[in-house]
């Protein structure tokens, strides 16, 4: 079974000419509500492409918000995530432009109470049942740092998206299975282990793979793929599939959560590097998070 320990939102969503600069008042195009949250998104397109019960230690507020994505969780199976009382649930402000890219404003809410005990008590419910823990920084730091301690010490892989990455524990890296950065997230890493800017892209990968020990590295390049390093320091690039973006938010979650899916059904790591390429492809063509999500039928790599 696949888990993931880290956040729920509502995505308030304004669709806009431009990205708003500093000081100027544009009016939105249209405004969308929509279930997000980088552990929620995950969550989701596991459940989702899968089929199966999913396992998600998240917190959401006791609020209308939160009523509505217990509701959606309920639909998709998802288990395992607590109500928090007097807190209000995790928001996020985005804006997206014609281009389909985006900015994003968060408000962590209940998020920030994701903390050590319910780490605890959710993985003694369920760890002897979960195969592979999904994991983002939406949540406090330490507790990105526990679970990862806790699940790496009972063998269980971890699919870590450091994002967003100004809160990444370096130091912890080496218990991660699978880490998967966006190009800017790994410069980011990158600088905080002083590797020259200058260096050629697949040096500085080989270099941060080794200085952070981190098992398999998974760079995700957007339209152009992703780049990977295996823990046998094989590497390459995966070409995405050639779409017409609407909006990219959430593209990233379902490469994590279509990678895990296929990789727990075929212990594959090139294949379900594939198969993520192309459900992220399809996401992005779509309006919104978790509506943006493909089905396995609509994946068009299978094994």
């Amino acid at each position: 079974m696949i888990a993931v320990i880290g956040s729920s939102n509502m995505d308030i969503v304004f669709n806009v000419e431009h990205l708003t600069l500093p000081g100027e008042t544009q009016k939105a195009n249209s405004l969308n509500f929509y279930f997000g949250g980088k552990g929620a998104n995950q969550a989701v397109t596991v459940a989702k492409l899968s089929n199966k019960t999913v396992y998600f230690c998240t917190c959401l507020g006791e609020d209308e918000y939160g009523n509505q994505i217990s509701e959606n969780y309920k639909k998709y199976d998802i288990q395992g995530y607590y109500i928090e009382k007097g807190e209000k649930t995790g928001s996020a402000f985005i804006e997206v432009e014609k281009t389909g890219e985006n900015r994003i404003i968060l408000f962590t809410g209940a998020n920030d109470k994701v903390d050590k005990d319910k780490i605890d008590l959710f993985l003694n419910n369920y760890e002897e049942k979960i195969d592979i823990c999904l994991l983002q920084n939406e949540i406090p730091p330490e507790s990105v740092e526990y679970s990862i301690l806790r699940l790496n010490k009972k063998g269980i892989k971890i699919v870590y998206d450091p994002a967003p990455v100004m809160s990444t524990n370096i130091s912890v890296l080496g218990k991660v299975d699978f880490l998967t950065p966006n190009e800017t997230e790994f410069t980011f890493l990158c600088d905080k282990l002083n590797i020259p800017e200058n260096w050629v892209f697949e040096d500085k990968a080989l270099a941060f793979k080794r200085l952070s020990k981190v098992s398999n590295l998974i760079i995700k390049l957007g339209e152009k793929g992703c780049f990977y390093i295996d823990n046998k320091e094989n590497y390459g690039y995966i070409k995405a599939l050639k779409v017409k973006a609407i909006d990219t938010t959430a593209a990233g979650d379902v490469f994590n959560g279509a990678f895990s899916v296929y990789y727990e059904k075929t212990q594959n790591f090139i294949d379900s590097l594939k198969f993520a390429n192309a459900a992220s492809a399809i996401s992005v063509t779509r309006k919104g998070a978790q509506s943006s999500i493909p089905s396995y039928e609509e994946v068009p790599f299978k094994d």
